[in-house]
């Protein structure tokens, strides 16, 4: 399928939050109950429809451990959209968040979707209200959004959302589009390109990545 634009994105958060599970959901629409810990970065993609634009994400799935933090900065670069994700039933990832955002940040003005991930679980285990990610969220200037990769509940929404914002700068001016007439591979801002279809970076998805097994990712 055609593409107009070619965009970066990234997930990060603490290990165990569900961001292979929000890829995979969102790229595969599948949910694997047990899980890989990534090593580096997984890899996946997708084109999705925003302002009537076919839009191709590349999305990068970050380890979480800290022992590969130093490793995974390194996809932070020129990633014109992140998702930021925390276990609304592990108060531990949300209290570090703003942690994995200053890396993040580090990078440049990259726009950030926390996602409050696992909203599926039932109240009487849940330690972070929607109330406090959202105002976390406003607080850092971020969108925010509760989601389940197990049921699917508002997977698509945090990308399409993301991916909305960044074109409305575009809109705004504060991200300059360049002619297309330019052809591809060429970067006209941080995280995206004009392009049609094309072997992209012949990005081997299996490479990207090596895996341990390990626990849920719901």
């Amino acid at each position: 399928m055609a593409y107009e634009y070619l965009m970066k994105f990234i997930i990060v958060g603490e290990t165990g939050v569900g961001k292979t599970c929000i890829m995979n959901q969102f790229t595969e629409k599948r949910f694997d109950p047990v899980y890989d810990v990534t090593i580096g970065a997984g890899y996946g993609s997708r084109i999705i429809t925003v302002h009537k634009k076919q839009i191709k994400l590349q999305i990068w799935d970050t380890a979480g451990q800290e022992k590969f933090r130093s490793i995974t900065r390194a996809y932070y670069r020129d990633a014109a959209g992140a998702l930021l994700v925390y276990d609304v039933t592990k108060r531990h990832t949300f209290e570090r968040l703003s942690s994995w955002l200053e890396d993040i940040w580090q990078q440049g003005d990259t726009t950030v979707m926390v996602v409050g991930n696992k909203c599926d679980a039932g109240e009487d285990i849940r330690a972070v209200s929607a109330e406090e990610g959202e105002e976390f969220a406003k607080s850092n200037r971020c969108l925010f959004i509760e989601a389940s990769a197990k049921t699917a509940l508002n997977v698509a929404a945090a990308f399409d959302k993301t991916t909305k914002r960044i074109r409305e700068k575009m809109g705004y001016g504060d991200v300059k589009e360049v002619d297309e007439a330019l052809g591809i591979n060429i970067w006209n801002w941080k995280g995206f390109r004009i392009g049609r279809t094309r072997n992209d970076e012949n990005i081997d998805g299996a490479a990207a990545s090596k895996r341990f097994n390990s626990c849920s990712c719901g």
